[in-house]
């Protein structure tokens, strides 16, 4: 028998839990019909101070479960997970925001197959969702694409139904309102298949908790940092690449002035190549740490790297293991450039020709000793990869 349990979590929510529990109630027709024998109703008093917990006490059908304080909308709702007896949980508001007449249809995604089901307020419903609070959530929900190649409209919904069997996967989970950003998070990362239903969003019964610029600066970073926790070159490396793409526009434009007989800079050349040197050095820094951190997430969950900056491989030899032979051509390249300019400029070029070889000869040396000790850093850490790996399968 298939037993759905909806949570609730409600904090100071008298005016309305009695209605969004009704409706959810209501379903239980519509659930049988799609599959779903069963509807569990729990509904999380996280401390309110008002008569939330009386109201939902005398709603027959609801299972009430009581924080002494206040914990958090995320801790309300993993108290719920923890209490649920269905194998298939789901969770909405009690703001009346969320439509529970279409857990069916999120219902009949999961048990067609789909591990996390998202009613997705921004795929196409009627939406009554504030300006701000939708460009706050189409921002989210574009990062989170960047960040794991796979499209999502909706990082942040507050409806969605699960398999319970997901829950390790996807844990640990914060105890704010930064819950659903970073399970949507931890989904993409796990692999976790993942379906959007659209559905409409309603205006909330009372007076909003969320704060845009407060919360929408934790739902960024724990985004962020969620990410860094499964595919750490993915930010790094993009950045990484940014840099270096700054250095090489900076570094074509100058060439392409010194081609035309310009030798010498204006302030702003001065300062566009001072920001060259510096890109070009953090940029090969960002992207080898990010490969570094990789390999350390594969050391600690004791599997092979499953992500990368780009999701699949690139080159034929991956390019961390190019990191050496590229070294040696820098360190050999540079002192070899800074040679002939000081040779040709002991016959004919005044120092105001000779300076930009210098200092390009310069940073391509100490690019390359950075490549060289990121290949043996890498190295070392893929052997002890490698070891943790045979060891994790002779173990069972």
């Amino acid at each position: 028998m298939t037993v759905l349990s909806v949570v609730i979590p409600a904090y100071n929510e008298e005016n309305g839990i009695a209605e969004i529990a009704a409706r959810v109630l209501s379903v239980a027709p519509a659930l049988k019909n799609v599959g779903v024998e069963r509807l569990e109703l729990l509904v999380v008093d996280d401390g309110s101070r008002d008569r939330t917990a009386e109201v939902a006490a005398a709603i027959p059908g609801v299972s009430l479960i009581r924080h002494a304080k206040n914990r958090g909308y995320g801790a309300a709702l993993k108290t719920g997970f923890s209490k649920a007896s269905g194998e298939l949980i789901g969770f909405l508001d009690a703001d009346g925001t969320y439509p529970p007449e279409y857990f069916p249809q999120l219902c009949q995604a999961a048990l067609n197959g789909t591990d996390l089901v998202i009613g997705s307020r921004m795929a196409g419903a009627d939406s009554q969702m504030p300006f701000t609070r939708r460009v706050g959530n189409f921002f989210f929900a574009n990062l989170l694409t960047l960040l794991g190649r796979q499209k999502v409209t909706d990082s942040a919904s507050g409806m969605r139904v699960f398999r319970r069997e997901i829950l390790e996967r996807i844990y640990p989970l914060p105890d704010g309102l930064n819950l659903t950003p970073v399970m949507s998070t931890r989904a993409v990362h796990e692999g976790i298949r993942i379906e959007e239903v659209p559905i409409p969003y309603s205006e909330r019964v009372g007076r909003s908790k969320l704060s845009v610029i407060r919360d929408g600066s934790i739902f960024m970073q724990s985004m962020l940092w969620t990410a860094l926790s499964y595919n750490p070159v993915r930010i790094l490396g993009l950045l990484g690449m940014a840099g270096l793409g700054i250095a090489g526009i900076v570094f074509l434009w100058i060439l392409y002035l010194r081609s035309q007989g310009v030798t010498t800079l204006t302030p702003w050349g001065v300062a566009a190549l001072f920001l060259a040197l510096v890109s070009t050095v953090t940029g090969v820094n960002l992207l080898a740490l990010g490969i570094t951190f990789n390999y350390l997430v594969a050391l600690f969950y004791k599997q092979p790297i499953r992500q990368g900056l780009f999701g699949k491989p690139i080159f034929k030899t991956p390019l961390d293991k190019q990191f050496g032979w590229m070294g040696l051509v820098a360190i050999f390249a540079g002192p070899a450039i800074a040679l002939a300019a000081l040779l040709i400029g002991a016959g004919s070029w005044e120092i105001g020709r000779l300076w930009f070889y210098m200092v390009g000869s310069a940073l391509i040396f100490l690019v390359g000793v950075q490549l060289i000790v990121y290949w043996l850093l890498l190295r070392i850490l893929e052997e002890l990869s490698q070891r943790a790996m045979l060891t994790k399968q002779d173990m069972g």
